[in-house]
């Protein structure tokens, strides 16, 4: 059965990680979707935001609700990002300074991918990244997009960042994408809306990862 990939071996046992491959859908149904447990991860990931960091905020529906707070508070920092939705919500009074990266826009990714955005991605550097995801795979450490273009412009944005932090609900540990784009242990936190299971709570353990 571990071979089939429907139970990890683990030092108690073996626990059921039956998986779902996950299909692209736009940014706005992803933010019609577990409203509440999404915006609780933005509250959490907003505590980690100082004053004058430069933060990469990428396109997920996370990020959106954060950018969201972001505003409301008017904080003083930099937000580089691909998330090319949230250019509605920025006002003229705005402290923050924003980049946007530019590229092809994808309807479902609801920012620009592909590799034009990654040649600008390279120009930058900051201190917080914060990445979505279609799947985190406990089983073999893996965390996957569902589109490969998108996967892509991810591993460029973790490439320029000092600290990464995987923003996801707990559903996302029963998910996956097509395409690969890191591993667990790329991350320094994983920020999601509550303790999962105890089941995942143990395959965690096999990680040098901190859950906030």
């Amino acid at each position: 059965l571990e071979k089939k990939n429907l139970l990890q071996r683990t030092y108690g046992g073996a626990i059921n990680i039956k998986r779902t491959i996950v299909n692209a859908e736009t940014l706005f149904k992803r933010v019609e979707k577990n409203t509440d447990l999404k915006k609780l991860i933005a509250e959490k990931a907003y505590k980690l935001i100082k004053d004058n960091d430069t933060i990469f905020l990428d396109a997920s529906s996370i990020s959106y609700f954060l950018t969201k707070l972001l505003i409301q508070n008017n904080r003083n920092i930099t937000l580089i990002t691909n998330m090319v939705e949230i250019s509605s919500l920025l006002h003229l009074d705005l402290k923050m300074n924003v980049i946007f990266i530019g590229g092809d826009y994808n309807t479902f990714v609801g920012g620009n991918i592909g590799s034009h955005s990654i040649e600008q991605i390279k120009l930058y550097s900051c201190n917080k990244a914060f990445i979505g995801c279609s799947g985190i795979n406990l089983a073999n450490g893996t965390i996957s997009s569902s589109i490969s273009e998108d996967a892509g412009t991810k591993k460029a944005i973790m490439s320029i960042s000092k600290e990464l932090y995987l923003i996801a609900t707990n559903e996302r540990f029963n998910l996956d994408g097509i395409f690969n784009f890191s591993s667990i242990s790329d991350f320094h936190s994983i920020i999601t809306e509550t303790k999962p299971n105890n089941a995942i709570m143990t395959l965690l353990e096999q990680y040098d990862i901190n859950l906030i």
